[in-house]
């Protein structure tokens, strides 16, 4: 057999097997992403999955680039990908997707015992910084209408809610009548 054919026929198993699981995405036939764990647990990670040309005789890539897993340290990321390098060279030469993704989640607890959840730049300073801005909207807030000034602006707008053209232009004649023209002089 074909690594192609290998490929095909580890792919169809897969999308079998993970059929319905929201932990299991197919980014491109030989992309993967897989989730290890609940989405509300906290050490849980995303698996990115891309299978070489050559694959299964050569190793998947395996990355935690996700943005899911910036939470992770590096040096757990690190570990994780080390315990999955372990498992790839024991299984390389057949298909070890479903392998993988089932070593990892029985093993996940073991994965991120050293797990301390990174505190990432985006949290604020100071809770002035949070007072401030609220302050401001409270500030913004719209004047209310009446029901009688609502339906006199709905009578005048056209189904976009848009004023119909030259609604406030001034009639021209009019108004030169009124200020005279230019000077004949």
């Amino acid at each position: 057999m074909t690594a192609n054919e290998d490929q095909e026929m580890e792919l169809e198993a897969l999308r079998s097997i993970y059929e319905g699981d929201e932990c299991f995405k197919e980014i491109s036939p030989v992309s993967f992403q897989f989730r290890v764990g609940d989405l509300e647990d906290r050490k849980a990670f995303i698996l990115d999955v891309t299978w070489p040309d050559t694959y299964p005789e050569t190793a998947p890539q395996i990355c935690l680039d996700a943005f899911f897993n910036n939470r992770i340290s590096a040096e757990t990321k690190q570990l994780i990908l080390s315990k999955l390098e372990e498992q790839v060279e024991a299984n390389l030469g057949s298909a070890m997707m479903y392998t993988l993704f089932e070593w990892a989640k029985e093993n996940q607890e073991a994965l991120m015992e050293s797990h301390r959840p990174v505190v990432t730049a985006v949290t604020l300073t100071s809770n002035t910084e949070v007072t401030a801005p609220s302050a401001a909207k409270k500030r913004e807030k719209k004047e209310q209408l009446t029901k009688a000034q609502k339906r006199r602006m709905i009578n005048r707008t056209d189904n976009k809610g848009e004023l119909p053209r030259g609604w406030n232009w001034v009639d021209v004649i009019k108004h030169l009548s009124r200020t005279g023209g230019k000077d004949d002089d």
